[in-house]
């Protein structure tokens, strides 16, 4: 869980500011902070708390949110790759645009979450709760989805192909229009009681 009594930074202008590798947070509290077009090339936060922070247009590599809270902040046109946000939680967010390439998302919060048109591609998602989130038309390909919560995800049009659905139940969700490859396919029609071959 972030620490919200530990040092405290508020309403500061961040603006295309550059963070590199050895740029590190711990228990920090980001309120209200601009990190519009910010470059963050392996900078660390560790159990931070991030509210209301404007994340648009930044660019994120081989960087580490590690145990942080994020919450109503805005992910717009957000890039983030090769980055690990393990056990990081999203609350009242929004990530239109929002892309992730490769990393590790495993155990990341994502109850009830608008990720419509976001992209995650390579990413780890190992037993991630996307419980009720919103993934109308968004792109999870070759993802690790293994032991993820989807009870009552919403993937209409979602682009799920190369990703492993083995914890998807297919009767508790939205997913008409869903695009899956044929192996994905067998792990639903099995999921579903038939014999396949």
């Amino acid at each position: 869980m972030a620490n919200e009594q530990g040092p405290v930074i508020r309403d500061e202008d961040w603006y295309a500011r550059e963070l590199g590798p050895g740029t590190a947070f711990t228990g920090y509290t980001f309120y209200d902070t601009d990190w519009t077009e910010v470059v963050d090339e392996g900078a660390v936060f560790d159990a931070c708390t991030f509210s209301g922070v404007r994340f648009n247009a930044s660019r994120h590599t081989d960087a580490a949110f590690t145990n942080c809270v994020f919450r109503g902040c805005v992910f717009f046109d957000t890039r983030f790759e090769r980055c690990k946000l393990v056990g990081s939680r999203f609350e009242r967010s929004t990530t239109g645009l929002l892309e992730v390439t490769g990393g590790d998302w495993s155990f990341t919060g994502f109850r009830g979450a608008d990720l419509r048109k976001a992209a995650f591609d390579g990413v780890r998602l190992r037993e991630a709760d996307l419980t009720g989130a919103r993934l109308e038309g968004a792109r999870l390909v070759g993802c690790d989805l293994s032991g993820a919560a989807l009870h009552g995800a919403r993937l209409k049009g979602a682009d799920l192909r190369g990703s492993d659905l083995s914890s998807l139940d297919p009767r508790t969700v939205e997913a008409a229009g869903a695009r899956i490859d044929l192996e994905q396919a067998a792990v639903i029609a099995t999921a579903l009681g038939y014999q396949v071959g």
